[in-house]
């Protein structure tokens, strides 16, 4: 088969346009080749065939042209100014390296604190529920689009998703079985169903996927997202459709997991348009809090470093099957730790007289973040890892009135002093917070504080 001599530039670049928006179809990738364009790649032939239908008006058949080196494929994209490079070999390695990360973040211009990094990653290790809150335009859902970008080989991998202020059910995400046409389901738009499908794979157990619900709480959380939250723990399945016989020929099937490989992260702003977050929402995750220094606005101000993030796609792509099997290791052992035992039941006790204890799977998780912690950067110093999940498990169920929460606010900030300071330097004098032994969690604490005496009431994400 001839291709059409008459396919043109702009016919190429509307056809990369059509694989961006729509994907690569099934048995569509190419293996050896890509065509290059701002830094994606594309299967040569899919190209070739899309381009045809904004020429022509119809789609060419691929079996029935060629594509390689010295085909009429390949001359008419070089002609065309597009280059044609060898897939990318992405070399597996054995190990997870989260300075390799780092590394390669800070050629972006992107301004993400090491230890921000370390959270993250450990975060998504120990528990592939991540929620980022904070101050809005302060990098959340760019540091988990990054992270995604880095990791994976594709961009098919992961999936950003708007939340939406009318979600009121599971459609949004799942779709829903057509009541009009039995057998027929309807996906949704935004590629989540899609995604699952693929993350569910045999033969991609061993890629990461991401799903990015960027302001999950514009909505109820609990209302959209409840087959999610109740999956997690059961480890069960998502039923989609029945599984009778006039449903066989559906491609949708009748049930979705929540695989090892599937990652969730939820970016959180906080407003009057917003919605808080219920204990059932919190507990099954680790809820991470973006905070500017102003060190770090300074550093931004001075060197106004643009941003780029083309030259970090699949960076760390030989690096997924390690994530992926960190991720599903179950068996995470933690040796004994009398200072990590010591404060979480003195947290605990605190916590339980203001009736925001926490339970045996919060426990659980805490153990295994600090042990994924210790295995991957050895060097984070133990009071800094206990710090941190002190501030991603423990203190974001914090909510309530003056009455209920300023003396155990005081009570939990003690908890924070090494031996000899005083509460009263930090809640009352404004005193520097710095050498004591959980300085995340005392600032906070003196936020939510200093937030409950002005308002009559507060809460984590508040503060």
């Amino acid at each position: 088969m001839k291709i059409p001599e008459n396919i043109r530039r702009e016919h190429i670049l509307n056809a990369i346009q059509k694989i961006r928006e729509d994907g690569v179809p099934d048995h569509a990738q190419s293996s050896t080749y890509d065509v290059v364009y701002e830094e994606e790649r594309f299967p040569p032939k899919l190209v070739m065939a899309y381009a045809n239908i904004f020429a022509n008006g119809e789609e060419l058949d691929r079996r029935n042209f060629e594509g390689g080196r010295g085909t009429e494929c390949f001359r008419i994209l070089e002609e065309n100014g597009f280059r044609i490079v060898e897939k990318k070999k992405y070399q597996l390695q054995t190990k997870f390296d989260v300075e390799k990360l780092k590394e390669d973040l800070r050629k972006t211009g992107l301004l993400l604190e090491d230890r921000l990094l370390n959270r993250f990653v450990t975060a998504l290790l120990a528990k592939p529920f991540v929620i980022l809150t904070g101050l809005a335009g302060a990098g959340k859902t760019k540091l988990a689009q990054v992270f995604a970008q880095w990791i994976c080989e594709k961009a098919e991998q992961m999936c950003i998703v708007p939340v939406g202020a009318d979600w009121t059910n599971r459609e949004a995400l799942l779709g829903y079985p057509n009541a009009l046409n039995e057998g027929e389901y309807v996906l949704p738009e935004n590629g989540v169903l899609n995604l699952l499908i693929e993350a569910n794979k045999p033969e991609n157990a061993g890629k990461p996927y991401f799903l990015i619900l960027d302001e999950m709480n514009l909505s109820h959380v609990e209302r959209y997202f409840a087959d999610f939250l109740s999956v997690m723990e059961s480890q069960d399945r998502i039923p989609l459709h029945p599984e009778t016989e006039i449903w066989k020929g559906c491609k949708v099937p009748g049930q979705v997991g929540l695989p090892a490989n599937l990652f969730i992260v939820g970016t959180v702003n906080i407003d009057e348009t917003t919605y808080m977050f219920s204990p059932k929402v919190l507990d099954r995750a680790n809820v991470i809090e973006f905070r500017v220094t102003s060190e770090e606005m300074k550093r931004f101000l001075e060197h106004k470093t643009p941003i780029d993030l083309n030259n970090i796609r699949g960076k760390g792509a030989g690096m997924g099957k390690a994530f992926v099997e960190m991720a599903e290791n179950r068996k995470w052992q933690l040796k004994e730790n009398k200072n990590l035992t010591d404060t979480l039941l003195d947290f605990f006790n605190k916590l339980k007289k203001v009736g925001a204890e926490f339970g045996y799977r919060s426990a659980g998780e805490i153990y295994v973040f600090v042990a994924i912690a210790n295995q991957l950067i050895p060097d984070w110093p133990e009071n800094e890892v206990i710090d941190a999940v002190i501030m991603q498990k423990l203190l974001p169920k914090l909510h309530g009135s003056q009455r209920k929460l300023e003396g155990a606010l005081r009570t939990l900030g003690e908890l924070c002093l090494k031996e000899g300071q005083d509460i009263e330097d930090y809640f009352v004098k404004d005193k520097v917070i710095e050498k004591v032994k959980y300085p995340l969690s005392l600032d906070k604490l003196v936020r939510m504080y200093k937030g409950v005496g002005n308002n009559g009431f507060v809460s984590y994400a508040e503060a």
